[in-house]
């Protein structure tokens, strides 16, 4: 197997890997949930530590947000099906699908489909239990979700509360593999939406979006490397290297510009800005090879 990677460095906090699915409300203020801590819906994406290296991944909900944007509505068909949750039977399977399940419940979250939402966070409870981690989805979490299922934006913030309590199990109890993985589902499922969506309305924001992974890409394969040993990740991390292929023709630049604190808001903007330049061909492989890796891992 052979790996290139691309790195960057920025100088702000590091968010932990679960506030992927969590980042990202859809408006230019802080919000405050009936039970829960404002949110930071200013980032235009969590930051991870990858070795002492700073990696950018966009959120899933972001990604939501970008796609509702763009006046696409909601399809339950790019979502998996959240029925299947029992069929995963080893722990890579379940981990990457409670990323997947993630990124599916912030989706529906942000169309405002509760009904859907209620399925979508009992599969997620199923993984979390299944793997261990069942703190994240307890009787009195679960409540709370009952209690504001219509209001978005207390149930954005419970999914993050949820995910971060995941990951902060796993990686206490050194299984940052499963927290990896939980990660790459996410990211997955999230590059999936897009680069459907792209085909039924394509605009300048959501091929941005598609261009903007081939870091976050390089990111994850590096994240998960460690483990490339182990059949499952074996098959997984060669996938990612092939969609890495097609990427190497996306031209990118990053500048880096300082990011602003508003205190007395609580929040952070990250300016940094991303130069990219992709053909409508290079989508298209994306495309093609982003929903075979994906048909591998939700089966």
């Amino acid at each position: 197997m052979r790996l290139k990677f691309i790195t960057f460095r920025e100088t702000v906090a590091v968010l932990s890997v679960s506030a992927l699915i969590a980042a990202g409300c859809g408006s230019d203020n802080a919000k405050k949930t009936d039970d829960g801590p404002p949110v930071d819906s200013s980032q235009s994406g969590p930051l991870i530590n990858i070795s002492g290296e700073i990696f950018s991944i966009p959120s899933p909900i972001q990604t939501a947000l970008l796609i509702k944007a763009s006046g696409v509505g909601y399809s339950k068909n790019v979502l998996n099906a959240a029925n299947k949750s029992s069929q995963y039977s080893t722990n890579f399977s379940k981990a990457i699908n409670l990323g997947i399940f993630g990124a599916d419940l912030g989706y529906v979250t942000i169309y405002d489909q509760s009904q859907d939402a209620i399925g979508y966070l009992n599969a997620a409870k199923k993984l979390s239990d299944a793997l261990g981690v069942s703190a994240a989805f307890d009787a009195k979490t679960m409540e709370r979700f009952t209690k504001n299922i219509g209001n978005r934006d207390s149930m954005l913030v419970l999914v993050g509360v949820a995910y971060r309590s995941s990951d902060a199990y796993l990686k206490t109890n050194d299984r940052s593999d499963v927290s990896g993985l939980v990660l790459a589902g996410g990211w997955i499922e999230s590059l999936y939406f897009t680069t459907d969506i792209y085909k039924t309305k394509p605009n300048e924001d959501v091929k941005l979006r598609i261009a903007e992974q081939k870091l976050s890409l390089q990111s994850l394969i590096k994240l998960l490397t460690p483990y490339y040993s182990q059949p499952e990740y074996t098959k997984f991390i060669d996938n990612l290297y092939d969609l890495s292929t097609v990427y190497d023709g996306v031209e990118f630049k990053y500048t880096f510009a300082k990011p602003t604190t508003d205190a007395a808001k609580k929040m952070t903007t990250i300016n940094s800005k991303t130069d990219v330049k992709i053909t409508p061909e290079q989508i298209e492989s994306i495309s093609q090879k982003i929903k075979a890796i994906r048909s591998q891992v939700v089966g």
